[in-house]
């Protein structure tokens, strides 16, 4: 079996982890699961999500949050080689990082996404791909010039949940366009559990061959169907190294409904149980990894712990199987 010896783990759990539940999620919860990680040896972490808060009530603290983790006593050291994320999907949220990096206490990196899928992009967007690649030209020189990294996403890579199938060529066509426009790195991501671990093999193998930075490629897979780490073994046997989780393998759409009140969210969820999904769990990933030899860099103990208080900030078991069994003890795998 080939696969790479060394990869590159970001953690987003406290921001698409958490804009799907339906608890509103303390930032002195959220501060400390970003401290924590950045404990554990993480060096990519998404914190929020500058959009309109009025519709997505988990982001109301999004300057609150980057203005603590700036100030953090306990990660202080670690900050400078660390890149903390923001998405950034329509104009406003852009200018609002821009205004928070120059204020000082902003992201090293904003995030902003297309879909394959036309009937996706409106919805996700408000815009056609057409508005919104012209959107993506006129700001990334604007945030670069703020000193900000862009990533650019590609969603609905493997299906879409309103149209259907989707031709798998044309999430690589994106991925280039991408980079001719000035993105820093690229996302490739199954955002509904469309992909199966067969295609996700044969597509970036595909990418692999049409790419000529695979560093700068990350890999995010939602898990449905419980395909979720034969999704990352099948990418890995493609060649890619850089992966982005959630702590419990929670998140989803942003929720409609918060703390007892209904809210916009991003509409009508794709999943015919919202409770029962979200990405892969960064525990069992890091741990699965770990046992095949392959270097993460990370402190795993320490994840798990942080995905065990994880469930306690949200009160419920989560969908992690590390989280109850633990890691395979040393005496049993020979591991060192």
């Amino acid at each position: 079996m080939n696969y790479p010896k060394k990869v590159v783990i970001g953690d987003i759990t406290v921001r698409d982890g958490f804009q799907h539940e339906e608890k509103y999620v303390q930032p002195e919860a959220k501060l400390w699961v970003l401290e924590e990680m950045i404990l554990a040896g993480l060096k990519h972490l998404e914190v929020t999500n500058f959009g309109n808060p009025l519709g997505m009530p988990q982001f109301k603290d999004a300057d609150l949050l980057f203005k603590a983790i700036r100030k953090s006593k306990r990660v202080s050291h670690l900050l400078h080689e660390v890149s903390l994320t923001a998405v950034t999907i329509r104009e406003s949220a852009i200018e609002r990082a821009i205004e928070a990096k120059k204020a000082g206490y902003g992201p090293d990196r904003i995030l902003l996404m297309v879909s394959t899928s036309e009937s996706h992009q409106k919805k996700n967007s408000g815009l056609t791909l057409d508005e919104y690649w012209k959107m993506a030209e006129k700001y990334i020189p604007k945030a670069h010039d703020a000193g900000l990294k862009v990533n650019g996403t590609v969603s609905t890579i493997w299906g879409c949940p309103i149209e259907g199938p989707t031709n798998m060529m044309d999430a690589v066509k994106f991925a280039k366009r991408w980079f001719d426009i000035g993105a820093n790195d690229v996302e490739h991501a199954d955002h509904d559990g469309s992909a199966s671990p067969n295609r996700v093999y044969d597509y970036y193998s595909m990418l692999l061959d049409h790419v000529q930075n695979p560093q700068k490629q990350i890999v995010h897979f939602h898990s449905l169907r419980g395909w979720g780490l034969a999704n990352v073994l099948a990418a890995l046997q493609a060649g890619m190294t850089n992966y982005e989780s959630t702590l419990g393998g929670i998140g989803g759409q942003p929720a409609n409904f918060v703390d007892g009140v209904p809210v916009s969210g991003t509409g009508a969820y794709y999943y015919k149980d919202a409770g029962n999904v979200g990405l892969v769990s960064t525990e069992d990933m890091v741990v699965m990894m770990d046992e095949m030899g392959i270097d993460t860099g990370l402190d795993i103990d320490r994840v798990l712990k942080t995905g065990k208080m994880v469930e306690k900030i949200l009160g419920r078991r989560l969908r992690s199987e590390t989280i109850l069994q633990g890691r395979i003890p040393k005496e049993l795998s020979g591991r060192k």
